[in-house]
């Protein structure tokens, strides 16, 4: 019989290695449908146990992307701690296995609530729960000492949002596919009214509901996933983050992600969020919408680093991605980063 073509993986070095860390092959690959970043796999073993395998996008990447051995190191460290994360397996940092740096965790059983319909299949009250679960492990991953957990050298903690501005300029400037000139505009101005930072810790970089697994019966959050841009620094990037997927609830609310459950009855509001937070940290989000305009500019920088690596065909199977869509999108993240920024008189 044939060995099993997997675009990314070398499945007979692969096997061997999984079989060297205690694993019991053989062993089948599929790619999760659905990654947009670092690629991930879903691993088949003889006994029936299912693990996730994650590898940076095929191809040339940007040089400060897709650290797969940084985001395994960031998953060991939190593992034990009140934030509840996948048990890792092992990594693989030598290029010859696999053509790359890769590493293996168990999987979580879960849904992930990434868009309205995912959100349907809860019941209302566990529409809350996973709402208040995901603010309380947001304020659990913010309280960690990153020392503590061995996570003191992962970045600088100072002057985050000035290096994130200048990192995502760059990373724009280097990925982009045509010009923007919005993007720039918003650059400057998001620089010239950068709000003192005055919390620092770790940021998950990423967080929303569709990067978790949620128990599908009681709303619980069983595991925080796409640890890739996670680093040190001001934490209230991350609720400003979170406030670029929130929709508002009601009929007449508007939806501000298509990608994400909330909206729904159930779901709180993006006030009611910001608050829980706040309660619970005791930290002043007066000036919350800055951070959600930072967030647009930089996830609009991302999304263009996507479409690039789609267009470039680095990206697996893109054959079904809307390259006008996805440029849309990036263009309309700049629209609301600006907008933001007019409310405040940024």
């Amino acid at each position: 019989m044939a060995a099993q073509t997997v675009p990314g993986i070398d499945v007979v070095n692969v096997s061997t290695w999984l079989a060297g860390q205690g694993l019991a092959g053989p062993f089948s690959f599929d790619m999760i449908t659905g990654g947009k970043s670092n690629l991930t796999y879903r691993v088949s073993a003889r006994d029936d146990r299912m693990y996730v395998l994650r590898r940076p996008p095929l191809g040339n990447v940007l040089a400060t992307a897709h650290d797969v051995a940084r985001e395994y190191k960031i998953i060991r460290a939190l593992a034990g701690s009140a934030v509840p994360v996948a048990p890792v397996i092992g990594v693989c940092t030598d290029d010859s296995v696999n053509g790359a740096p890769f590493y293996v965790m168990d999987l979580v059983e879960g849904v992930v609530l990434d868009s309205p319909a995912a959100g349907a299949l809860l019941s209302i009250d566990a529409r809350e729960r996973a709402s208040h679960d995901l603010i309380d492990t947001l304020v659990a991953l913010h309280s960690i000492d990153p020392d503590e957990v061995g996570l003191g050298d992962l970045a600088k903690r100072d002057g985050f949002l000035a290096r994130q501005l200048r990192r995502w300029q760059m990373q724009w400037d280097q990925s982009k596919t045509r010009e923007q000139p919005l993007m720039d505009e918003v650059n400057r101005r998001l620089v010239s009214a950068q709000p003192e930072q005055r919390a620092a810790g770790i940021v998950h970089g990423d967080y929303r509901l569709g990067n978790c697994l949620v128990d599908r019966t009681c709303g619980e959050v069983r595991a925080v996933l796409d640890w890739e841009l996670c680093t040190l620094g001001d934490v209230l990037a991350d609720v400003g983050y979170l406030l670029v997927y929130w929709s508002d609830p009601g009929p007449d609310a508007v939806r501000v992600a298509e990608n994400d459950p909330s909206g729904q009855t159930g779901f709180p509001s993006r006030a009611d969020m910001v608050a829980r937070y706040s309660a619970a940290t005791g930290r002043d989000t007066a000036e919350i919408s800055y951070y959600e305009a930072f967030s647009c500019w930089r996830l609009a920088s991302i999304a263009e680093g996507v479409l690039s690596r789609y267009m470039a065909g680095v990206m697996g199977d893109g054959s079904g991605f809307d390259i006008a869509g996805g440029a849309a999108r990036v263009d309309g993240l700049a629209i609301r980063a600006a907008t933001l920024l007019d409310g405040i008189g940024a």
